[in-house]
């Protein structure tokens, strides 16, 4: 993985500081040309790799790499699944057949087939197929070495116990699209324990990282622990506590932990790509 990964929050109205911002980034980012504009610059300073969810708009992105092979040929995509209000606005506006046809591969008898008795023999593996299939739909034609599970439904298998879907999902990554399986987690301590339960060594793990403990659940002293002594990849997340530090002092932080493999950060401006990517590179 590249030690800079650049995310999508900025581009979808998520900030988790201000509502007022959020609204002003949503005028902005209205339409494709002014996300790409955002990307290129970002391209431009030297990152690689655009970590985002699985939004309908980042289909539009694909398209855009998709038509400009000779720009975008080196650069990747890490997809993280499900786009869970995605999938409830279609619902509403198209009804459950209609979503299942807008995304779901394939027909819908072939869907029916598939679907119907895994939910009638309760095979939660092959619906978790049939549901990466269909995030997965948008990036054909995109390198995407590394696919991750969000943290909704992470924490949400976390919290019933059901470790073996996360044996399931890892191997079916592998198989089907010859990617590393990825996890990001509000409690990066007890998913490592469940992964490492069920045989999963070394993962990668995308977890909220930050001086002041800022989402990271079980407490920071568990995690910094785990930082030190547990074997895995880690990816830093919300380094900057929702702009509660600074950039320099949260990117210094995060230099003590030699474990961290890469940092995911958004930004809409070329001056704080350029100057985070600097700080990044500096201290890790």
């Amino acid at each position: 993985m590249d030690k800079v990964l650049f995310g999508d929050n900025q581009f979808f109205a998520v900030n988790h500081l201000s509502d007022e911002k959020s609204r002003q980034q949503s005028m902005r980012f209205k339409d494709v040309k002014s996300i790409m504009y955002v990307l290129d610059q970002a391209i431009d300073l030297g990152i690689n790799t655009f970590m985002c969810t699985t939004h309908d708009r980042i289909a539009e992105i694909a398209d855009v790499m998709r038509n400009n092979k000779g720009r975008y040929q080196d650069f990747n995509i890490f997809p993280c699944m499900p786009y869970a209000h995605k999938y409830a606005n279609a619902v509403t506006e198209l009804g459950i057949m209609g979503t299942i046809k807008q995304y779901v591969p394939g027909n819908i008898f072939s869907f029916a087939a598939k679907g119907g008795m895994a939910f009638l023999n309760k095979d939660f593996g092959k619906l978790m197929e049939i549901l990466i299939d269909a995030e997965m739909k948008m990036f054909k034609g995109i390198n995407t070495p590394v696919i991750f599970i969000q943290n909704v439904l992470v924490d949400m298998i976390l919290g019933l116990g059901m470790f073996e879907v996360f044996a399931e999902y890892h191997a079916y990554i592998k198989k089907k699209y010859n990617a590393e399986p990825g996890y990001i987690t509000m409690n990066m301590p007890k998913l490592f324990d469940a992964l490492e339960s069920v045989g999963i060594q070394n993962p990668i793990i995308c977890s909220s990282i930050n001086k002041i403990g800022f989402r990271m659940s079980g407490g920071k002293e568990v995690y910094e622990d785990y930082l030190k002594t547990k074997e895995f990849r880690p990816i830093a997340m919300q380094v900057l506590a929702a702009g509660a530090i600074s950039p320099k002092e949260a990117i210094e932080y995060l230099g003590q932990f030699k474990k961290i493999e890469s940092v995911l950060f958004g930004a809409s401006s070329k001056g704080n790509i350029k100057e985070t990517k600097g700080l990044i590179e500096q201290y890790l």
